[in-house]
């Protein structure tokens, strides 16, 4: 019996592993488990015992010969890769095929398209209006092209294109239609908001078109963690080569500030995102080895601030003075949070029982609940007494839907602990809300300047 149950823990880790790949449905996923079954029967039949049988049967899937290759390199002690990676060094190839040249592309036509406004006298930082136009069409300079990069990849059917033509289409139309004010609050949040919601639509060519399904959704968020890792890697990189380039050009007594200014940094930074996009669909199994790293290392410091400060707040009698900088500061504090619980539960596999890191992972979230509690408490008092402003009601609606994800989030994994329901309702819960999130910056980037005024 003990036997069985570790045979059926790696089937489940193997068909856990299989899920996170982007051209796995999981009806297909049910398919190759039923057969990996058989083989595995089949071979113990013939006097292999059940380990050895089930690393036979899983070199045999010859149609996923790649991804048992990667499985086997995420999973495998000395004897796994004798059997299933022979010669892989040698067969390994370090040229760029078709879409490796078509990411190479984009990232140089997303840098020149940054550099467009500049032919017709449009710059950064000239004045007031100009960096107006800039800061609402930020996404357009970029995420069309990641678009692009995703329905190659996904080799998207017709009717997906126009799906994803569309959106992209009348986003930009109805961001530029809008009369926003130059540094208005309105035009704050709209430069803020509807990058997120196009990043989260971009989760149809991602896809394939089936956002619907919860494992894409789930493989979404693993892809824009790693991102954000690749993304933030390569900016301090070119932190560190502007800083050196800046420092050798002066030593002969050039001036090259300016053109950093105007063209490296805002090409960089535009193709750079496809490459970080690039990378992570290059390198499949790196958040496997990043994440558990940046969870473990992040989620006890975070757990503690938060104690401290409830602490300190407990024990002082302090309120939060609610200001633009505060209220910027405690929604950035709780974005962190979330995703690093998001980032956390898309790395951890699904079928490993409840360990001390769930644990901690849910009195990281309650200590959350508790500073989100104490911020709105705070939001409504300065409502109530100076009125509503867009800040201030985008920080509250934001607020309160943060509360609602952890405020369920606790309870599902206060339930894991107990083992009363299986990991997945909680991956799943996350997956589903992605929605609200991507309603809820349409309605801040699009209805509040019309709602306020445009302020």
């Amino acid at each position: 019996m003990v036997d069985r149950m570790t045979l059926e823990e790696k089937i489940a880790q193997w068909r856990d592993f299989l899920m996170k790949k982007q051209s796995i449905s999981p009806s297909d996923a049910d398919e190759l488990e039923d057969h990996l079954k058989s083989q595995v029967e089949a071979l113990t039949q013939q006097g292999l015992d059940e380990d050895e049988a089930f690393l036979v049967a899983v070199k045999r899937l010859g149609d996923l010969d790649t991804i048992s290759r990667e499985f086997a390199v995420e999973y495998s002690e000395r004897l796994w890769k004798q059997l299933v990676l022979p010669g892989s060094e040698e067969t390994a190839s370090m040229a760029l095929n078709r879409e490796d040249w078509l990411a190479v592309g984009l990232a140089l036509a997303s840098a020149i398209a940054v550099r467009i406004p500049a032919l017709f006298n449009f710059k950064l930082w000239e004045n007031p209006a100009q960096t107006a136009f800039f800061w609402r069409n930020l996404s357009f300079f970029v995420l069309p092209f990641l678009a692009i990069f995703f329905a190659v990849r996904r080799r998207l059917h017709k009717r997906h294109y126009l799906v994803l033509i569309s959106g992209l289409l009348l986003s930009c139309l109805a961001v530029n239609l809008l009369p926003l004010r130059p540094q208005s609050q309105t035009l704050t949040l709209t430069a803020i908001h509807l990058p997120i919601a196009l990043w989260l639509f971009l989760l149809y060519a991602y896809s394939g078109g089936k956002w619907r399904q919860p494992e894409q959704r789930m493989n979404y968020l693993r892809f824009s963690g790693e991102w954000f890792i690749y993304y933030t890697l390569i900016a301090l990189g070119g932190i560190i080569l502007i800083g050196l380039t800046i420092f050798i050009f002066g030593a002969i007594g050039l001036k090259v500030e300016k053109i950093i200014e105007d063209w490296v940094i805002p090409c960089g930074a535009a193709g750079a995102a496809i490459i970080a996009a690039w990378l992570v669909e290059h390198k499949k199994s790196v958040i496997e080895n990043m994440a558990p790293v940046l969870t473990w290392l992040f989620s006890p410091l975070f757990t503690a601030l938060l104690l401290v400060f409830v602490a300190v707040i407990v024990l002082t009698g302090r309120t939060i003075d609610i200001k633009r900088e505060v209220l910027i500061g405690f929604d950035l504090l709780l974005v962190l949070v979330l995703g690093l619980l998001l980032y956390s539960i898309s790395a951890r596999p699904s079928v490993s029982p409840p360990n001390h890191f769930d644990l901690l992972q849910l009195v990281l979230i309650v200590s959350a609940i508790i500073v989100d509690v104490l911020a709105l408490w705070a939001m409504a008092a300065r409502i109530s007494e100076f009125g509503f402003s867009p800040n201030k009601t985008a920080a509250l609606g934001l607020n309160l839907i943060l509360l609602i994800n952890l405020s369920r989030s606790a309870w599902l994994y206060f339930r894991f602990l107990l083992r009363r329901l299986p990991f997945t309702q909680l991956e799943r819960w996350q997956t589903d809300y992605l929605p609200v999130y991507a309603i809820w910056s349409l309605i801040v980037a699009l209805l509040f300047p019309i709602l306020f005024g445009y302020k």
